[in-house]
């Protein structure tokens, strides 16, 4: 009966600890995202800013047709790259937080996500 009741205090402290490791993970991990996101929102304003100045000093409709579409291209590529990365920090993210708690749900025949 000893024995069992210290495996159960050593599981609880076990699964303690592997919630604080995960806890800590992911507020890094989102930190990691938040930052990001940041970075890319004034990048995209600086972007922004320069793109209106230059289709501002277009002087025809040609010119500001071709600096238009060259800006709509930029942006979309800067788009999908950054949902690129954000995606890869999510699941950096989500395998930080899992790393603690992989042996003990291994014990349980659960396998880590790939």
């Amino acid at each position: 009966m000893m024995k069992s009741f210290e495996e159960f205090q050593s599981f609880g402290k076990d699964g303690f600890e592997a919630y604080v490791a995960s806890s800590n993970a992911l507020t890094k991990g989102f930190q990691a995202i938040a930052q990001e996101a940041a970075d890319y929102s004034r990048k995209s304003f600086e972007k922004g800013t320069a793109a209106f100045e230059k289709l501002s000093a277009s002087k025809s409709l040609d010119k500001a047709l071709e600096v238009q579409q060259s800006i709509a291209k930029e942006t979309y590529e800067s788009l999908v790259a950054q949902m690129t990365k954000l995606n890869e920090l999510y699941i950096a993210t989500a395998k930080e937080a899992y790393k603690p708690f992989e042996a003990s749900l291994a014990a349980f025949g659960v396998k880590a996500p790939k």
